[in-house]
């Protein structure tokens, strides 16, 4: 590819910059701020995007980066993944992961929560959760990946890591 052209992945937003959208729009809605509110409050957290910036964010029509992102987070009293899912987490609702397809709800937001991957396999998924875990966190929070207690004598379901 010549220098200076982008792919269509760079430039084509997925389907979790629809959700930071949505919730960029909802969560400013929620806290009454209106897009030239957010631009100032954003501006004010060293990430400076001017109204029309919010306004095409929440369209859909602007980009997000990370910094934007944690910045945003940040602004709303939110985590990151408040901004990265759609606000809910039912089981009988899919979500579209950017890279993995689409997932239960509730599986996404326990991915998104440091509880468990989004694909258990089939080893032992207790293992399959502490190991998780034990990637995903500093040391010194390493004793959150301690090896779940099973809940009864079942085998946790493949899909969800929880027994029937």
């Amino acid at each position: 590819m010549p220098e200076g052209k982008r792919g269509p992945a760079a430039t084509c937003p997925g389907s979790t910059a629809a959700h930071v959208a949505a919730n960029v729009r909802r969560l400013r809605e929620q806290q009454g701020l209106s897009t030239y509110q957010l631009a100032r409050a954003m501006q004010a957290a060293s990430r400076p995007i001017p109204q029309s910036g919010v306004s095409r964010i929440e369209a859909g029509h602007r980009r997000v980066d990370v910094d934007d992102l944690v910045a945003f987070a940040v602004v709303f009293g939110v985590s990151p993944a408040a901004l990265l899912l759609p606000l809910n987490d039912a089981s009988t609702n899919d979500v579209d992961i950017t890279g993995a397809g689409t997932v239960p709800a509730d599986i996404a937001w326990a991915w998104a929560s440091n509880e468990r991957p989004l694909a258990m396999g089939d080893a032992d998924p207790r293992v399959v959760i502490a190991e998780y875990r034990l990637r995903s966190l500093p040391p010194g929070q390493w004793h959150r990946a301690a090896l779940p207690e099973p809940t009864s004598g079942a085998a946790p379901h493949e899909s969800t890591g929880e027994t029937p």
